[in-house]
């Protein structure tokens, strides 16, 4: 067997890289920041959005918009109530508003919202349709945020985060690598035989691979490019290149081009906590694969979703604070979902998407006790520079094994203290 290449034989070619993805970046900076000045010299801005989520409030609601080039808050107090995805027309304030807060998102003072008569999309179609098959709006909302992206209530993060499944529920490589696994043998059993009558000299899995590929890029523009899958797919696409061109896939350079990769094209996601989780979980993972790569493969898979899920506590903790012993599931819900993922997919398809509603209702409705614990800042800063000295150091990788060992039983013993 062939030894896999290297990413760039030496500093100097990894210059070159990051020279030149330096420049892409400064390049869409740049776009972005001409776009902004355009934005600004209207002192009242009034655009086309689409309603991202609804924050009920007492007297008024914040409605998260999203336009072509812009996403934003603002209060919204009349009625009609708006609705997830409707469309509409807002005049918004610009004087206060900096570039920075362009690039992540900002809240604008408002006036003169009122819905548009909006196109029936087909995200509209299969949202309704998801609603359709179920009586719960809570489960409607689980699966509108499953397959299409769409946020969930405020009520419903609180449950995804007291049972530490929030990441399941937000789209992004744990969903890419079920559905591409999924999508090639689904096409494997249908290519095959025609393969074998009609082009054998084809080679079928580079075939599958980019039928796949297409089938994912299609999702992806259709989510409208959620950071969390699109640094999944960039990673994938690279990954076939790399396979094909006899390059190391699973490494740190790779992880790290990719996420320069992303942020030199679009520079608004170096403000995408989305993005930022899942690279740290892809971090860990490659982490886990450096290290336990000799374990005997059954110990390597019931170790894996368990290490993973300690490791990632400190960094999620750090920005949330949710915190109970039902998390201690997490790693047995994450096995689970490999399952329940692509068979609620198919249920949904052949309009028998209520089968399982009864149980989800009564995990739904279950309470559960919450406490918020956070990481403090040191831990977080000493944390992340254990992680990185980790990967050229077996002692240092031992320390952070003691480390997230440590953290979760202070955690865990703070919530029942």
């Amino acid at each position: 067997m062939i030894e896999p290449l290297p990413l760039a034989k030496n500093k100097k070619e990894w210059f070159y890289i990051v020279f030149v993805l330096l420049l892409i970046f400064l390049a869409n900076i740049s776009y972005e920041y001409t776009k902004y000045k355009e934005f600004k010299s209207q002192e009242i801005y009034t655009t086309q959005a689409k309603v991202i989520n609804i924050y009920p409030k007492r007297l008024y609601d914040i409605v998260k918009l999203q336009s072509s080039n812009i996403t934003f808050f603002t209060k919204y107090k009349q009625k009609p109530y708006l609705k997830q995805l409707d469309l509409v027309e807002v005049t918004i304030v610009t004087q206060k508003i900096k570039f920075i807060d362009y690039l992540k998102g900002f809240y604008a003072s408002s006036f003169n919202i009122h819905a548009l008569p909006s196109n029936i999309t087909i995200q509209k179609i299969l949202s309704t349709d998801i609603k359709q098959q179920h009586k719960s709006n809570q489960i409607s909302e689980l699966f509108n945020a499953l397959f299409f992206a769409i946020p969930t209530s405020k009520e419903m993060k609180q449950i995804f985060a007291s049972y530490g499944v929030s990441h399941l529920v937000a789209i992004s490589g744990f969903h890419l690598g079920v559905l591409s696994f999924v999508l090639y043998w689904l096409l494997y059993i249908f290519y095959t035989p025609l393969k074998r009558k009609y082009f054998p000299y084809r080679n079928t899995r580079f075939d599958l691979l980019i039928v796949t590929s297409l089938v994912l890029f299609i999702y992806l523009l259709f989510l409208g490019l959620v950071p969390s899958f699109l640094r999944a797919f960039v990673m994938f696409i690279l990954g076939i290149f790399f396979l094909r061109s006899n390059i190391k896939i699973i490494s740190f350079q790779t992880l790290g081009l990719v996420v320069l990769f992303i942020i030199a094209l679009f520079p608004k996601l170096l403000f995408s906590l989305s993005l930022w989780f899942s690279v740290a979980g892809v971090f860990y993972i490659f982490l886990f694969l450096q290290y336990f790569k000799n374990m005997n493969k059954v110990f390597q898979f019931l170790l894996f979703n368990v290490w993973i899920y300690l490791a990632m506590n400190p960094i999620t903790h750090f920005f949330f604070g949710t915190t109970s012993l039902e998390q201690l599931y997490s790693p047995i819900f994450t096995l689970g979902f490999s399952i329940f993922y692509p068979l609620e997919v198919f249920l949904h398809i052949i309009d028998k998407g209520s089968m399982l509603d009864i149980y989800l209702q009564m995990w739904i409705d279950t309470k559960v006790v919450t406490k918020e614990i956070f990481t403090p800042l040191w831990v977080f800063i000493v944390y992340i520079i254990i992680s990185f000295l980790s990967i050229p150091c077996p002692k240092w990788f031992r320390t952070l094994n003691l480390s997230f060992i440590a953290f979760n039983l202070w955690l865990y013993l703070s919530y029942v203290s």
